[in-house]
């Protein structure tokens, strides 16, 4: 009986599973081209001519060609003229006019009207390396890959068939019914037909609507799915932004994350934020974090801030809207306010301001339980203040005048308020300076109409109608509750200034003339075959000796 040595146990293992790998390895790879057909053979020297209707084989692969030189020793054979190689156990099939194929390294050279299959996906090019052992093809001189869905170009290009992923580089061109893309580098899976691009990517539909990234996008081209890094998306109506941008072209439905921007082209209207969606077919936008809209005007532009921004646009001008809230600020020309939530009606070009609300213009503050301005040709036209109006306007001196009453109006010119008409419970406080400069008294009243007139944001007129009941309070009577009515409270550190704008949310510059590939001339610069390769190596090599010869 034998004694167990766990030595010897292990070594017979290890020997028993090396035989059984060798064993697993004849039976299945074998490296040896064998020569299954040929109407003619001859032998010249080390090489044997096949010669019409030439069958080879090696492993699962087939090959058929018109013609052959086979090195038997060396492993090799150099195939001419309607070149086939099929493999049925990878799906991967190839024809060529030519083909030098390394029966070692499994390396199969295809030059000149390659055409090469896996599954549903073929590969058009005139100059392939296809390595067997790795299921990896690459081609260095144009090449087209075509499927049920696209059709690719580049320059050059690498096919992973075990993996079903080919990478194209240098002018890539995906091309589909629906758009056209072009980049210097895409990844395309061949399975689930989704490309990703890395770098300058630009898309064009039929219809002139463009996708657009500057580091790179991911496109599903059978769902129609997008994700930009660094990029927008245009059309004719409006234009979406963001440092990522996803975009679902069946939905019409944009999502953006930092950097927001949704330009309404028709409205003349953009919206920047944190985060941003927009329904293309609805015409509708939320925006999220420190958000900011900009309706530009001929003259001016008007800012509005707030933590949320909705914006809904429509064919019918009784749809249009836009909504902010909460923490509204907004600027236009010598116009500022704020409020807790504000409301842009399109139809009749009226911005409402509730919660709190107050408005700056030049000299005068304007406040009441509910504003409303009226915007008419690009410019602030009237303001309605409605319940517990009061305006506030400081004079040369610094004093302040005051008017209050239920309901009043406002009319501007040239964006400064020209006159203001008070309803109902009028009360005016006014300053009687002397050359603007000393104080005569004060002037109050009573009315149930006042009419009050400015110029330059200083008051020059008041007209009273219906019971005024008037005083006068000359400089050496005055107390401090005189010069204030009830109500009185002047808050212009609140005022929005384009500083707190631009703290709240500065845009980022659009680029003027951004690279776009499709500006760029489609050139195609071949690359030289391997015959005129070897003629340039040699002249160099001739140039090298002459030098050499030289004294």
């Amino acid at each position: 009986m034998l004694k167990k040595n766990p030595t010897y146990l292990l070594s017979l293992i290890l020997l028993i599973f090396s035989f059984q790998f060798s064993r697993a390895q004849d039976q299945g790879t074998t490296k040896t081209l064998k020569i299954i057909k040929s109407e003619r053979l001859r032998s010249v020297g080390n090489i044997q001519k096949l010669i019409n209707n030439v069958v080879m084989k090696q492993d699962n692969t087939m090959i058929y060609c018109d013609s052959a030189y086979f090195y038997e020793k060396e492993n090799k054979a150099k195939l001419f003229g309607n070149v086939r190689m099929n493999n049925p156990v990878d799906t991967v099939s190839s024809t060529s006019r030519y083909a030098d194929y390394d029966g070692n390294t499994q390396l199969a050279k295809l030059r000149d009207n390659v055409v090469f299959k896996k599954a549903g996906t073929t590969l058009y090019t005139d100059y392939l390396d296809y390595d067997k052992r790795y299921g990896i093809a690459d081609y260095y001189n144009f090449g087209k890959v075509v499927d049920s869905t696209n059709v690719l170009t580049s320059q050059r290009g690498r096919y992973e068939t075990q993996i079903e992923k080919i990478t194209f580089r240098d002018n890539v061109i995906l091309v589909n019914p629906e758009y056209t893309l072009k980049s210097n580098t895409l990844f395309y899976y061949t399975l689930n037909k989704t490309a990703e691009t890395e770098g300058l990517t630009n898309i064009r539909s039929p219809e002139g609507d463009e996708l657009n990234a500057k580091k790179g996008s991911y496109y599903d081209t059978q769902k129609k799915l997008f994700r930009f890094f660094q990029g927008d998306v245009e059309n004719e109506t409006s234009k979406v932004s963001g440092d990522t941008l996803f975009y679902d072209d069946s939905k019409k439905y944009y999502e953006a994350r930092d950097n927001v921007s949704i330009f309404n082209k028709e409205r003349n209207l953009e919206v920047f934020g944190d985060r941003g969606k927009y329904w293309e077919d609805r015409r509708y936008s939320e925006v999220f974090g420190n958000a900011l809209v900009q309706k530009y005007f001929k003259e001016d532009t008007l800012y509005m801030a707030a933590d949320t921004l909705i914006s809904q646009d429509s064919e019918s001008a009784e749809n249009r809207y836009m909504l902010a809230f909460p923490n509204t600020k907004m600027i236009k020309g010598n116009m500022s306010g704020r409020a807790d939530s504000t409301a842009y009606v399109y139809p009749d070009s009226t911005i409402y301001l509730y919660g709190d609300p107050l408005l700056w213009n030049n000299k005068s503050q304007i406040s009441a339980d509910s504003i409303n301005f009226v915007i008419a040709n690009e410019d602030i036209d009237k303001v309605f203040l409605k319940e517990n109006s009061f305006v506030i306007t400081s004079d040369t001196i610094a004093n302040f005048n005051q008017i209050k009453g239920r309901h009043m109006t406002g009319h501007f010119s040239e964006g400064d308020m020209s006159r203001l008409d008070v309803e109902g419970n009028g009360e005016s406080l006014y300053f009687a300076l002397e050359n603007d400069t000393t104080v005569q008294g004060i002037n109050t009243l009573l009315c149930g109409k006042i009419i009050m007139y400015f110029e330059d944001g200083n008051v020059t007129k008041i007209n009273h109608t219906i019971n005024p009941d008037a005083s006068f309070i000359p400089p050496h009577l005055i107390t401090e509750d005189d010069t204030k009515l009830k109500g009185f409270s002047w808050r212009i550190e609140e005022r929005p200034d384009m500083k707190m704008i631009y703290e709240w949310r500065k845009p980022l510059e659009r680029e003027e003339n951004p690279s776009n590939l499709f500006n760029e001339p489609n050139i195609r610069i071949p690359y030289p075959n391997e015959d005129e390769v070897e003629e340039i190596i040699n002249e160099w090599l001739n140039k090298q000796n002459k030098n050499l010869k030289k004294p």
